[in-house]
């Protein structure tokens, strides 16, 4: 350990001899887990958020005794989970159709293709006992799978399903399978499924929505395709999944009556160790306002109470074992004092992550116990596995190949674009005052006066040629620090320049570069790291940072909280040119302008639009344009940390724009979302 520091020390030694520091922050030493102290700032403030929040649950939860308490409980967050998602679509026709058939002995297989929207269509795998119907029938989610319901462990579970007389569906969810919504020229899949989850989940976000709103539709519909087979008992349905299919078996059966008897396999954990341990995970997985609301993993299970429903769970897993037992005490708790504690168990198998043999035998064993009355002893044999082409539905292998068909991106911009009516509206009846309150309360933005003075303190100095830079360190609130570089001419005039930069203080900061160009003009300048940017990103926790932005794990524990980075990287910008207005100041406070760049743009315009009397004049550069053109780009770059639920239904960025003053806004290099510039304006 120590000559690993003492090479840590000499690294430091050197690079300060090839270039003039400008780091602010004391150098801390690496923590085992690799992490430095002000580098997980972020990470700590929301967890003790999170943790606060979830403390408060528990509480709660602890005060639910009565079957009318308990009743409300379940109605609440039902309510809650179904709001946050956004609501469902209308049913309209499934159209579903057969594509073809295999026969596997004492049980047979059909090809099967439905749409769950108009033109938009789920492939899935119709396993069918030969014994007499009708039969329960059970739909099987696939975990991010890439080729879905392929997978050797979800056809293993299938076919056992099916050789002890229960009909089984697996269908691919989007992103996987013959379901990929962006294909390459070849027509393979473009991207890995939980890559393109979290991307669909970007624009979907953007109109009040999550990816898990499609995907959990697509449930729904599977159930109503069983539901429509002949051969399948509408009454005795049920639903098993693992991993990312566990998830969305925990979603459905929260949300659907219909499921008789669940088992969600390798997801069900507690936030508590999900925070602790690996953080949020794919787009899906992530609901807004959860942790803030009080909606727990145990929740899911106790949101069905008294239904049948068995966590399978695995010693090993990346979701923690002791989060998933917790949650089971908890409903079991809740389960026996409605009177059926036996309708609800947990297996555990001494595993890592995965459907394994253990967990298949156990989730068949449950379907049959409730969907058959059975309750007798079962083993899987082996028996062949399919390979992917003889499973293919779709005539070519992916369904975005099919003439007319519609991926999410195509149904978050039809949403989007039903949302603009309703916006050109607002703005145009409603006075800006109350159309910027909206944008406040959607953005999760506190008024100037409700935000405590930064409080300063010096951290050296740094001379140069025709001026000089001082080291602060700003505090907007406790358990955050900003560290910022004040560029000091020898005799400012009244503006000064509060200049924020999505890749830190640092990037425009070198001699002869942008914000020496305003120094040499004489106006004071102020380079801030918006929290968790610059200094503070988390650099051990580059979470997906090449599609989604460095700090999407922040972004999605914020998320979890019902807050945005947005909002508070935008609170941020408001306290620092507050503090900026009056930084060496003698007596008249200066004039602020604010220079957002790249993704401190979008903060920066916010600040702007919210507090017009605090900010003179916008300049952004290379800042994304318009969140609309976010919905239409499969390839959006570095977007999710820069979203705002449900924003598009009361703004987008140019309403800003407008709100705050077309003459006061210089806009340079504005871009695309895929990071492409697109021609400058004034």
């Amino acid at each position: 350990m120590k000559r690993h520091l003492a090479v840590w020390s000499l690294s430091l030694t050197l690079c300060a001899a090839n270039a003039q520091d400008l780091n602010v922050l004391p150098p801390t030493p690496p923590t085992p887990k690799g992490t430095n102290a002000p580098l997980a700032m972020l990470d700590a403030y929301l967890k003790a958020a999170a943790f606060a929040a979830l403390d408060k649950r528990k509480a709660d939860y602890e005060r639910v005794k009565t079957p009318e308490q308990i009743a409300a409980w379940q109605q609440q967050r039902r309510e809650f989970f179904e709001r946050q998602l956004g609501g469902f679509p209308k049913r309209t026709p499934l159209n579903a159709k057969v594509t073809g058939t295999m026969d596997g002995g004492d049980y047979r297989v059909e090809k099967v293709i439905f749409e769950s929207e108009p033109k938009h269509h789920v492939t899935g795998l119709l396993y069918l006992p030969k014994t007499p119907p009708p039969y329960p029938g059970v739909i099987v989610p696939c975990g991010h799978s890439s080729n879905g319901k392929g997978a050797e462990t979800y056809q293993r579970a299938s076919i056992l399903l099916a050789k002890n007389g229960l009909a089984a569906f697996c269908y691919d969810p989007i992103g996987q399978g013959e379901r990929a919504q962006v294909l390459k020229p070849d027509g393979k899949a473009a991207l890995g499924s939980t890559t393109e989850h979290t991307l669909v989940g970007i624009g979907s976000i953007l109109v009040g929505r999550n990816v898990a709103t499609y995907r959990i539709w697509d449930g729904m519909r599977a159930i109503d395709y069983l539901q429509s087979r002949p051969e399948i008992d509408p009454k005795r349905i049920g639903c098993t999944g693992n991993s990312g299919g566990g998830t969305l078996t925990s979603y459905l059966m929260a949300l659907d009556d219909r499921i008789v008897a669940a088992a969600p396999s390798c997801y069900l954990t507690s936030f508590r160790k999900l925070l602790e341990r690996i953080g949020g995970q794919d787009g899906e997985q992530n609901i807004f306002g959860q942790i803030a609301f009080g909606m727990e993993h145990g929740d899911y299970v106790i949101v069905r109470a008294p239904k049948p429903t068995l966590m399978c769970v695995a010693t090993r897993d990346m979701f923690d074992i002791t989060g998933s037992w917790d949650s089971f005490r908890e409903a079991k708790r809740i389960y026996g004092r409605l009177g059926f504690a036996n309708h609800v168990d947990i297996v555990e198998a001494d595993e890592p992550h995965g459907f394994s043999t253990h967990l298949r035998v156990g989730a068949v064993r449950w379907m049959r116990r409730w969907l058959l009355k059975s309750d007798d002893d079962i083993i899987e044999p082996d028996f062949p596995i399919r390979k992917d082409p003889e499973i293919q539905c779709s005539e070519k292998g992916q369904v975005m190949l099919m003439p007319g068909e519609k991926s999410v991106f195509d149904l978050n911009v039809e949403a989007a674009k039903k949302l603009v009516v309703e916006r050109k509206k607002l703005w145009a009846k409603t006075p800006n005052t109350e159309a910027l309150a909206k944008v406040r309360e959607v953005a999760g933005v506190r008024p100037l006066d409700k935000l405590r003075p930064a409080k300063c303190r010096a951290a050296g100095s740094v001379e140069r040629q025709a001026y000089r830079i001082e080291k602060l360190v700003l505090e907007p609130e406790a358990g955050i620090v900003l560290p910022a570089l004040a560029f000091v001419p020898p005799k400012p005039d009244g503006n000064a320049y509060l200049y924020l930069h999505g890749q830190g203080k640092q990037t425009d900061a070198a001699p002869g570069g942008p914000i020496e160009q305003f120094v040499n003009q004489g106006h004071l300048v102020l380079a801030v790291d918006l929290r968790g940017l610059g200094e503070t990103v988390e650099k051990a926790r580059k979470w997906y940072s090449g599609s989604f932005g460095p700090v999407a794990g922040d972004f999605y524990h914020s998320y979890l909280l019902g807050r945005s980075l947005v909002g508070m990287w935008t609170e941020d910008a408001l306290v620092c040119a507050r503090f900026l207005a009056g930084y060496e100041a003698k007596g008249t406070p200066r004039n602020v302008h604010l220079v957002g760049v790249g993704a401190a743009g979008i903060p920066a315009l916010h600040a702007a639009a919210l507090e017009p009397q605090l900010i003179a004049s916008l300049t952004l550069r290379r800042t994304l344009a318009s969140w609309a053109s976010v919905l239409r780009e499969p390839a959006a770059k570095d977007q999710l940390i820069t979203t705002v639920h449900g924003a598009l239904k009361v703004y987008d960025l140019p309403d800003l724009i407008t709100a705050f003053g077309k003459d006061k806004v210089t806009i340079e290099e504005p871009t695309k979302a895929d990071g492409t510039a697109i021609a400058s304006t004034k």
